[in-house]
């Protein structure tokens, strides 16, 4: 057993203490909703925590799913209320363990955020290995069966829809011409691969929350910040940066599941429209992942046929045929390697199981 395994076990006991009253009303509260529940013809009302608030995503897929969707597909069975998953003093490092404890019924876990505690989910996701969403889609579902087992033995978490926002890409203030242009800067990133990517290349990497992106940069914190296309879009960047490069570094993968011992406290036909509801909300979440992708490009650039609020045109950093050789070497060199040493020799078996039959990339020594 790897010391990651182990590490990560403990980390799975611990609870902590700001987190205890929480618990203990969660758990009350959790016994007596899983009676109530049983009650053949009884409505339910759904408590949800879905993704990031003030993005397309949230605002225009999942809030009007939950709020007005889910109880016409019900027959008026089902309610729900949802909030975004960085607001209401939730951390979203810890939506893993608020979903396996039951303080959360049903929530929503970005998986690079988990990487510290659980590096094994971050694989579909690790930084320099999907250059657009049709190598995404591949990915996820190739490791997807990977994914819904560790979260059900390790978690007692049931896994019921993967989400992707737009591709995550570089926003700086001043000029630069590619990934070989970033040495000194300071670089916003969410997760501990793409801080060691920008670390290879030779930036200073600066962990951030999504909500803290803007003040960071127009305080000057940062020089620069990996964001999705769009989203970086629609909080303002175009305000504080000049230049976007068009390389898809990684994709901000995140998963909505429920703590399983409630769900399966939840009526049959109930966990039957929840989960094909969910199905379908991930298809249009995937559909508009792809499309904004590029919608967020054109309106950094100023585009014409941009609907959202008109910005300062940016600059945008085509990418490369240099880019793309340092992308597959950062892969092999960097990305693969680190991961293993953080993950142990069980992400070795996961990735020669589930993704080398992919991308045959064999990791090259440190």
């Amino acid at each position: 057993m790897s010391g990651r395994t182990c590490g990560s076990a403990a980390a799975r006991r611990s609870l902590p203490a700001r987190l205890a009253g929480i618990l203990l009303a969660a758990t009350v509260g959790l016994a007596g909703s899983a009676f109530a529940q049983q009650a053949a013809a009884d409505p339910v009302k759904l408590q949800i925590i879905g993704g990031l608030a003030g993005v397309t995503q949230f605002n225009k897929i999942e809030q009007p799913f939950w709020e007005t969707e889910i109880g016409p597909l019900s027959q008026g069975r089902i309610s729900a209320t949802i909030r975004p998953l960085d607001a209401g003093g939730l951390r979203t490092q810890e939506m893993l363990q608020l979903l396996r404890l039951g303080v959360v019924s049903f929530g929503t876990v970005l998986l690079s955020v988990t990487a510290g505690d659980e590096p094994e989910l971050s694989a579909v996701d690790l930084p320099a290995l999907n250059p657009d969403v049709v190598t995404l889609r591949r990915t996820v579902g190739a490791y997807r069966p990977h994914l819904e087992t560790v979260l059900r033995d390790r978690y007692d978490i049931q896994l019921l829809g993967v989400y992707a926002y737009p591709a995550q890409v570089l926003f700086c203030v001043k000029p630069f011409t590619g990934l070989d242009d970033l040495v000194g800067r300071r670089i916003r990133t969410s997760s501990v691969a793409q801080s060691e990517l920008m670390t290879a290349l030779g930036a200073v990497p600066v962990s951030i929350p999504f909500a803290d992106i803007m003040p960071s940069l127009r305080d000057n914190v940062v020089d620069c910040a990996i964001t999705g296309t769009l989203s970086g879009y629609e909080i303002g960047l175009p305000d504080v940066t000049s230049y976007v490069h068009a390389m898809a570094l990684s994709w901000g993968v995140s998963i909505f599941a429920a703590n399983r011992p409630y769900w399966e406290s939840l009526p049959a036909d109930v966990r039957e429209t929840v989960r094909s509801g969910v199905l379908t909300l991930e298809e249009r979440i995937w559909s508009q992942t792809e499309a904004d992708t590029q919608r967020g490009l054109a309106c950094n650039a100023g585009a014409a046929d941009c609907s959202g609020k008109a910005r300062k045109p940016m600059t945008i950093v085509p990418t490369s045929p240099e880019d793309e050789v340092r992308r597959r070497k950062l892969l092999t060199d960097v990305v693969l390697p680190r991961w293993f040493t953080r993950c142990g020799r069980e992400c070795e078996r996961t990735w020669d199981t589930y993704l080398k039959p992919l991308f045959g990339t064999e990791p090259h020594a440190p």
